[in-house]
């Protein structure tokens, strides 16, 4: 049996979970409304406060669509309540991100900006104008953003040079050496 599928999630104080008959799982919360179809294979359960995802039998799929659907339930539940955050670093002389209005304009050594658009409950925040923090309640739609982002400019491996995540160590090359 799966530990992650077995554990039960609890559905905090302010939180609406409805399921309906075709395992379509509506989560209310703070900050939004995240709605997903799962497999009918599932059973999705609302006992008071806590959700519980059950299978039918062992066959391999059904093994892993356990876990898996526990997790993506776990994560909207987080999502309504906590949102998630992704933090980005910006390194090298020159580069740079500044907000106009609801968009994110990057100047990465380009001879052109590149541009964002806040949308799909996707928000932008510049501390400063080297780190970017992309937030929203959908944690699949905001790791998207962020490496779409990231996928513009990636660090480069001589000058650590480009976008990264942030914590994310690049690995350096010693480049030419000298006679």
């Amino acid at each position: 049996m799966s530990r992650i599928g077995r554990a039960p999630i609890t559905v905090p104080a302010g939180v609406t979970v409805t399921v309906d008959a075709s395992n379509t799982v509506t989560v209310k919360g703070k900050l939004g409304t995240l709605t997903q179809t799962f497999k009918p294979e599932m059973k999705i359960a609302l006992e008071g406060e806590t959700l519980t995802v059950t299978r039918p039998n062992d066959e391999k799929e059904n093994r892993a669509l356990h876990g898996l659907t526990r997790t993506l339930l776990s994560n909207m539940v987080i999502g309504v309540t906590e949102g998630y955050a992704k933090k980005l670093e910006i390194v090298g002389v020159g580069y740079k991100a500044e907000k106009k209005g609801k968009q994110l304009v990057l100047s990465l050594g380009y001879s052109h900006p590149i541009y964002f658009e806040e949308e799909n409950g996707i928000t932008f925040e510049l501390p400063d104008n080297t780190t970017i923090i992309v937030k929203g309640i959908d944690k699949q739609v905001v790791g998207e953003i962020a490496a779409q982002i990231r996928e513009k400019r990636p660090p480069e491996p001589y000058l650590g040079k480009g976008v990264k995540y942030a914590g994310e160590k690049i690995r350096r090359k010693a480049g030419k050496t000298g006679k």
